[in-house]
C-alpha cells in the first residue's frame, strides 16, 4: 500500500504540477496512512474480546476488573468469563442510560465529577507516599507489648441483648429497666406494652469495644442490665460470663504489622495535605463555614486510597461513651474478627 501512494505522489510532483495541488496530495495522502495505522492497531489480535451494538469490551477493561476484584491466579480463566459477562451488562446499561439522556442528569454529572476528583487527589497522595517500609519485627513486638488489652490480656464478653427501635426507648421504659432484675423482666413489660423486640446472644472482646465501655463490662458483676444505644435502635443488655481469650505475638504479628504501616501511611497523607493547605491561599466566601482553629483538621480518609490512610489509633482515648457505645459486630469467627478490629481500630 505504501509503495502505491508512493508512486501516486512520485506523478503528481512533476515540473509542472502547481504547489497547491502537491500540497493537498500530500495531507490526502498522510490522512490516508494515519487511517490505516490506526485501524491495524484497533484490530491488534487479543485486544478486543468482545463487541456489544459496535463498542468494544476490550482486554485492558477485563485486567482492571481482575485486579479490583482480587483474583488469583489460579481462578482467573472461571472469574474472567464472568466478568466480561459483567462488563457487557454495564455497557448495555450504559447505553441504555444514554438513550434517557441520563448522563446528562445533573445528579449523576455531579457524581462523576466527585468521583474524578476522588480518583484524581488518590493517585496523587498514593504517588506522594509510596511503599511505606514494612516495620520491624522489634516494632512489631514494642506494639504487641504496649497494648495487651487487645492480645496478651485480651477478655472475652458473652452478652444476652434485648434489640427495640430507639424511639421506643421512651423514659417509661428506662424506668422500668432500672427497676428490673432481669433480662426476662425487661422482656415481660415490652411484651405487656406491644413493643416489638428482638433477642441476640453475641461475644464481645476487649478489642472490639472503646476502652471506656470495655472497663464498665469488667467492673460489672454478672447478670447486671444496661442500655446501650446505637442509632435507629436500642439495647438492654446483660454479661452472661466473661472470660481470658488471649492472642499471642504470633498469631497478631501480621495484623499489627499491616496496622503499623496503614498509620504511617495515615500520617504521611496528614503531613502532605497540611504541606498543601500550608502553600494554598484559602479563602472562605462563605465566612459562616469559617472553622474553629481549636478544632480538629478534617480527616484525609476520604481523599486517599484505603491502602494509604488506616483507621484511627486503637491505642488513643475513645469518645465518651453516652450509656455505653454499641460494640462493632462480631460476625467472622471471635479469634480473628476480634484481632482485625483490636489492630485496625476501635469502632
Amino acid at each position: 500500500m505504501n509503495n502505491n501512494y508512493v508512486a501516486a505522489i512520485m506523478k503528481i510532483s512533476s515540473p509542472t504540477t502547481p504547489k497547491r495541488v502537491l500540497c493537498a496530495a500530500l495531507i490526502l495522502v498522510a490522512a490516508t496512512l494515519s487511517a490505516c495505522s490506526d485501524k491495524a492497531k484497533d484490530k491488534k489480535p487479543g485486544q478486543a474480546l468482545a463487541s456489544v451494538n459496535g463498542e468494544e469490551v476490550t482486554v485492558l477493561q477485563l485486567n482492571e476488573e481482575l485486579q479490583r476484584a482480587g483474583v488469583s491466579a489460579a481462578q482467573q480463566d472461571a472469574a474472567s468469563k464472568q466478568l466480561l459477562q459483567v462488563l457487557i451488562d454495564r455497557q448495555l446499561l450504559e447505553e441504555a442510560a444514554a438513550k434517557e439522556n441520563l448522563d446528562r442528569d445533573p445528579k449523576v454529572m455531579q457524581a462523576i465529577d466527585r468521583a474524578r476528583a476522588l480518583i484524581i487527589a488518590q493517585a496523587y497522595l498514593q504517588k506522594r507516599i509510596g511503599n511505606v517500609a514494612k516495620p520491624t519485627p522489634a516494632e512489631v513486638e514494642e506494639y504487641y507489648n504496649k497494648h495487651p488489652e487487645f492480645f496478651s490480656n485480651r477478655k472475652q464478653f458473652s452478652m444476652n441483648e434485648l434489640v427495640i427501635s430507639a424511639n421506643d426507648l421512651t423514659p417509661e421504659l428506662r424506668s422500668a429497666a432500672d427497676h428490673a432484675k432481669s433480662l426476662e423482666e425487661v422482656a415481660v413489660w415490652l411484651d405487656a406494652h406491644k413493643i416489638k423486640y428482638g433477642r441476640n446472644q453475641v461475644t464481645r472482646s476487649t478489642a472490639d469495644v472503646p476502652p471506656q465501655l470495655s472497663s464498665k463490662l469488667l467492673g460489672m458483676p454478672k447478670g447486671q442490665l444496661f442500655v446501650v444505644k446505637e442509632g435507629p435502635r436500642a439495647m438492654f443488655i446483660t454479661v452472661a460470663d466473661i472470660k481470658d481469650a488471649p492472642v499471642n505475638l504470633a498469631v497478631a504479628s501480621n495484623q499489627i504489622q499491616q496496622f503499623l504501616m496503614n498509620r504511617k501511611n495515615k500520617e504521611l497523607a496528614a503531613a502532605e495535605l497540611k504541606r498543601l493547605r500550608a502553600d494554598a491561599k484559602i479563602v472562605y466566601l462563605n465566612k459562616s463555614m469559617v472553622p474553629d482553629p481549636k478544632s480538629a483538621p478534617a480527616s484525609p480518609a476520604g481523599a486517599a486510597p484505603s491502602s494509604a490512610v488506616a483507621n484511627a489509633d486503637p491505642a488513643a482515648p475513645a469518645a465518651a461513651v453516652p450509656e455505653g457505645t454499641a460494640p462493632a459486630d462480631n460476625a467472622s469467627g471471635p479469634d480473628k474478627a476480634a484481632l482485625d478490629r483490636g489492630v485496625a481500630g476501635l469502632k
